[in-house]
């Protein structure tokens, strides 16, 4: 049930009337501070992915929109930096509190705008959360280091302190989760930042910064801006922002990194992925089985950490057609009926694509044993549904294997060991996350440690880290080297200032010193 506030926050975010030529309401920015219209004259529809209706309309901010969002940040960050931290954290209590209180509306404007079922959009609400209540304990992370009389006198200790504005780039599969990873650690550690929502679904992030704003956040540390290319080239550019966080797909993260750091920006970015779980034959089966359907197809296959590739070990090949069987009873249709498993996928573009690309694995020699094509949902013929698919014997060169499809597609094969296994999933370009299924504790252990993926779950599918770790995905699903929230989340967006001082108290003065000081001596 939604909150009774519901109606007072939808109106701060989008207008009651729109600039555009549609008559579905148009997003606002929120600069310094206020949810005011773009002045924009491109404009960006939001589709509903089981409909086709237009939600809302998302304005590319006008370059002078861009440039205030900017300014206003970096003024903010002069008085912001000088909050206590003691201070900062209690407007994190307060906003944590507003969001379990929001989380109805949060997830119902998720699967309205992004397609995921209520009870997945509720997840993504929680998930972000967790990074909120970390940063209700940043001073503990925030703490410098401190070693006393290294000579006679003489103290070096060093202070984290913030960068100043940061930016936030988000994907479409998680609008609440991860731009609460970026704005919540940047802001607490005394930073500002300039927020851009994925131009496909921006309404959670709009409520989450009125939540923000009633927090008690000031003026101009959250800004909230919009578009697609140009906003990215903007905060890319801009010379304000000292850091850009991104989390989305290669070719774009690929090119944020580059143009960033030119700019002499840091830049952390999640991208691809190509997810493999390894089954071994002591491994409990039905609850690998089940495990391994939630992980495939939920989220319509739209996580970044789906399992998607999946190695069977030895006589457990005989497993798929019970993993068949258990995907062909999932439920596809909108994310609003409760009964749902499987959502749509984010657009008629992705549609095409992923069929496209379940074609192109069957040409390179896939068996098809589960289609999802061509499905269809009554009342929602309109949507972009696409069933659970499974392909079956997929070699490194299949490009069902090779690309990240993003959709609710398994592919499996079949080895004869788990040394087999550990080097196919090595093979990989990707390093996001990795699984195994055994009973084994010598078996998992020689997993975990050979296995060259930054994250491995020993029988969980999803190993997403709990936010007192990192997000630790390696080689080509990260540009940059730290890592997002646990204790890397605070060392992106601070830096580090040492202090070295001499008060050897000397009741007369000391002589003249022409040598290079080493501080080694004692008296």
């Amino acid at each position: 049930m939604l909150s009774r506030s519901h109606g007072r926050v939808i109106r701060a975010v989008f207008s009651s009337h729109a600039r555009s030529t549609s008559s579905a309401p148009t997003v606002k920015n929120f600069i310094n501070g206020k949810f005011e219209e773009s002045k924009a004259t491109k404009w960006i529809d939001v589709r509903n992915p089981a409909t086709q209706e237009i939600v809302c309309r998302v304005p590319q901010s006008t370059p002078e929109e861009l440039a205030r969002a900017e300014a206003g940040a970096k003024e903010a960050f002069i008085k912001w930096k000088e909050v206590p931290i003691q201070q900062r954290q209690r407007v994190f209590f307060k906003f944590q509190a507003l969001i379990r209180e929001h989380t109805e509306e949060l997830a119902h404007s998720i699967t309205t705008e992004q397609g995921k079922t209520l009870g997945d959009a509720r997840g993504d609400v929680f998930r972000g959360l967790e990074v909120v209540e970390t940063a209700c304990n940043a001073a503990t992370v925030l703490m410098g280091e401190t070693s006393e009389n290294l000579a006679r006198g003489l103290d070096t200790y060093s202070y984290r302190q913030p960068l100043g504005v940061t930016a936030g780039i988000c994907p479409f599969n998680f609008p609440a989760m991860i731009p609460m990873w970026m704005f919540s650690l940047a802001t607490v550690c005394g930073n500002t930042m300039l927020v851009k929502p994925s131009e496909r679904d921006p309404g959670a992030t709009m409520i989450l910064a009125k939540l923000l704003q009633e927090a008690g956040l000031p003026d101009g540390v959250m800004q909230v801006v919009h578009g697609a290319h140009d906003t990215v080239n903007f905060l890319c550019d801009a010379p304000a922002v000292k850091a850009i966080s991104f989390v989305g797909g290669n070719a774009a993260g690929e090119y944020i990194f580059a143009r960033g750091t030119a700019n002499g920006k840091r830049v952390q970015a999640n991208l691809g992925a190509k997810n493999h779980a390894t089954i071994m034959p002591d491994a409990d089966k039905e609850a690998t089985l089940n495990a391994l359907v939630g992980a495939a197809f939920g989220a319509a296959g739209q996580r970044c950490m789906a399992l998607s590739t999946v190695i069977f070990v030895g006589e457990t090949v005989k497993w798929i057609p019970e993993l068949v069987e258990k995907a062909k009873v999932l439920k596809v249709g909108s994310g609003m009926d409760a009964d749902t498993d499987v959502g749509p996928v984010i657009s008629p573009e992705a549609k095409e694509r992923i069929e496209r690309l379940i074609q192109a694995g069957i040409d390179d020699g896939a068996q098809c044993l589960l289609d999802g094509r061509g499905t269809t949902v009554k009342g929602y013929e309109k949507g972009n549904f696409v069933g659970p698919t499974i392909l079956h014997g997929v070699d490194k060169n299949n490009l069902a294997y090779t690309e990240e499809i993003f959709g609710p597609v398994l592919v499996t094969l079949g080895v004869d060991t788990l040394e087999d296994a550990i080097a196919f999933t090595n093979s990989s370009p990707y390093g996001n996350g990795c699984a195994i299924f055994t009973q084994s504790g010598a078996a998992a252990r020689k997993y975990q440690h050979e296995v060259d993926v930054g994250q491995v779950g020993i029988n969980v599918p999803i190993p997403v880290p709990l936010p007192m770790f990192s997000f630790t995905g390696s080689r080509g699903s990260i540009r940059g080297d730290v890592h997002f929230y646990g204790k890397q989340g605070p060392m992106f967006y601070t830096q580090i200032k040492t202090i070295t001082s001499n008060w050897d108290y000397k009741p007369a003065a000391s002589r003249v010193s022409m040598v290079m000081p080493t501080h080694d001596k004692h008296n």
